[in-house]
Order: C-alpha cells, then structure tokens, then sequence
C-alpha cells in the first residue's frame, strides 16, 4: 500500500505558547485512526500513512510539544520544560481532535506512544474506538529503573561509560542527573549529556532482529530535543506511569491490541502483560521482534483494520 497524499497539514496553537505540527491523510469521511510517537520527543514520521486502507480510513498523527516540526522546540524554550507534561499532552490531543472535527478515533502508538495512548484512552475512554500498541511502555519508576540502572547488569560495560559520563550529586538516580543536566546553562554540558544519552539508548535496543543504530542519535539538533525530553519525562515517572495499570478499569468498554516483542529488553514483556491481566478486553501478542519491527507493524496494521470501521 502506497502513502495517500496528504489532505491537511499546519500548525494548532495550544496552551502554553505552544504550535503542534499535524497531518491527515486518507479519507477525510472515514474512521480516524491516531498515531502518537515514541520519545518523548523523537516527532512523527511517515510510516502511520501505509497502516491504513487510504480509500476507507484516514490516518492523523502530529509532533508532540517541543519536538519535531512543532514549536517551539523544548531546546529553544527550555523554559517552558515544566509545562511539558502529560496531562498538557492529553489536552492537546482533545485540542487536535476537535480541531479536525473528529468524534472518536482509534489510537495507536509505540513505545513513549504507548503510555501516552493508554493515558489519553483513560481520560477520554469515550472519545476511543479501540487502542492498538506495541513495544507497551507505562513509563513507570519500575520501568525508569530498569532501563537506566539495573539493566547495566546486562550491559556492564557501557552502562559504567553511561554513568560515568555525567556529574551526580550523592544519592542522586542517574536518571535525574541527566534531567539536571539537560537543563544546564552550559551548551557543552547538555551537549555531552546528550550524546552519552543516545549511545545508551542505542546499546539498550541494540537486541532486536535487524537492528541498526538510529541515526537520530548523529544528529545535534534532534539529538538534544530527544534527550531533553526523554529525561524530563523519564525522571518524572511518565508524569502519572505508575498509575496506569490501576485505571484500567476505564478501558473496560474499549477493545485493545497489545503487540510485544520477546527480544525487547528495553521494554520488557512484562508490562505489557501486566496491562493485559488488567485489561480483559484486550488480546496480547508475543513476536520475535526487539523494540518495533515489522512483525509488530504488521499486527498492528491487523488491529487498525478491525478497529477503524
């Protein structure tokens, strides 16, 4: 399936100072299906328009506050950081929403995607058809810890040059030495920060079929945005992660589809098996994927063509 033409792009002015880069494609008459990227901060990319039937559905995605082609970016105003949260981030989607007319709508996501939805999904469980994820985060302080501490016992020797790379106050978790130094006034500090940052992040990923450093990383501009938000969010739990799991209850009248990869270290299957059990209107799916792939595309595509009627 080829990538429809895009029907309407611009900028939505939202709360805080803020202009949300967004994009529809397919059928502007058809169910809507949503798709949220991961991150925090990584911006939207064309792979949501070839998941939908263009005839019949339309696909909207956006760029989340401060990234992507959204403005301002979190770099240039770090003084709005604080104001970047999740409760601001589900507001802007009910802003998009209205904005394009849209009564209901299937949400998708991956990743820091995944948290969001299901977020979103538990504030507006009405305005959602069906929820579709994979590689399922919360983005919970369990989580947090995982993937910036206790996983250097998979990874010793990287993750020694991953703490080592940025200055920690006494007891202080490593996660929260690197929001701190994100926010430091010294172009050089957050510049360093942020390398270091994405070199872990590439290691952490690095077990899934097929994978392939993200060139993200290699890239100041986008770099720095990444880790900019990525350790504001991570640091802060996902701003309400851990309390995903116990308002499941809110989704019990909305279908949902969880894909997860076996070999995804970064987010393991544990969560999304933890939401499942919690969640009896959803069906659970184990592949052979890392974080992401095409067997997790694929099902996800699956999903959207049930939901998205």
């Amino acid at each position: 399936m080829t990538s429809p033409t895009p029907l309407r792009t611009g900028h939505l002015r939202v709360a805080d100072g803020n202009e949300l880069y967004h994009e529809a494609f397919g059928n502007p008459e058809g169910p809507a299906v949503l798709w949220l990227h991961g991150g925090p901060g990584s911006g939207s990319m064309a792979g949501h328009r070839r998941r939908i039937d263009p005839d019949r559905q339309q696909a909207v995605t956006f760029d989340q506050r401060g990234c992507g082609r959204s403005r301002p970016l979190v770099t240039e105003r770090l003084d709005l950081l604080d104001q970047n949260t999740t409760p601001a981030q589900i507001e802007d989607i009910e802003a998009l929403r209205r904005h394009l007319g849209i009564e209901r709508w299937t949400v998708t996501g991956a990743s820091w995607g995944s948290t969001l939805a299901l977020a979103y999904a538990q504030a507006h469980p009405d305005r959602v058809t069906g929820i579709a994820l994979f590689a399922v985060t919360n983005t919970s302080t369990e989580e947090v810890e995982w993937i910036t501490e206790a996983m250097g016992r998979v990874f010793p020797e990287e993750w020694e040059l991953f703490a080592d790379a940025v200055d920690r106050e006494p007891g202080e978790r490593l996660v929260d030495a690197y929001a701190r130094a994100m926010r430091d006034p010294s172009p050089d500090v957050r510049a360093n920060a942020a390398a270091a940052w994405g070199r872990w992040e590439d290691t952490h990923v690095s077990l899934g079929p097929g994978w392939s450093p993200d060139p993200r990383w290699q890239d100041p501009p986008v770099r720095d945005v990444l880790a900019t938000l990525v350790t504001h969010y991570w640091s802060n739990s996902g701003f309400g992660g851990d309390e995903i799991v116990g308002r499941m209850d809110r989704l019990a009248q909305v279908p949902g589809v969880l894909i997860q990869g076996r070999h995804d270290i970064s987010s393991p299957a544990v969560t999304a098996w933890n939401v499942h059990r919690a969640w009896p209107g959803s069906e659970l799916f184990v592949l052979g994927d890392g974080h992401g792939g095409q067997d997790s595309v694929a099902e996800l595509t699956r999903a959207i063509a049930r939901f998205a009627v």
